[in-house]
């Protein structure tokens, strides 16, 4: 059988995630701001990553998972 999960190293693995996908949403949104001509490409990973972050955020909401946590 497999390992049991814990909570607590779950949160954990949302809370790392839902930070690296900040920064990757944010990088990309600086790219296209400063473009002078963004490509499509660059606004579609723009929005997928804005998804993504979306989706990990109603996530932790959902589990109650807070970054203030100790």
């Amino acid at each position: 059988m497999g390992k049991k999960l814990r909570k607590r190293d779950v949160d954990q693995e949302l809370l790392n995630s839902l930070y690296h996908v900040d920064h990757e949403w944010k990088q990309l949104q600086n790219i296209v701001r400063q473009s002078i001509e963004p490509t499509q490409s660059g606004q579609h990973e723009e929005k997928l990553a804005k998804a993504k972050y979306m989706f990990l955020i109603r996530e932790a909401r959902i589990r109650k998972v807070s970054a203030l946590r100790v």
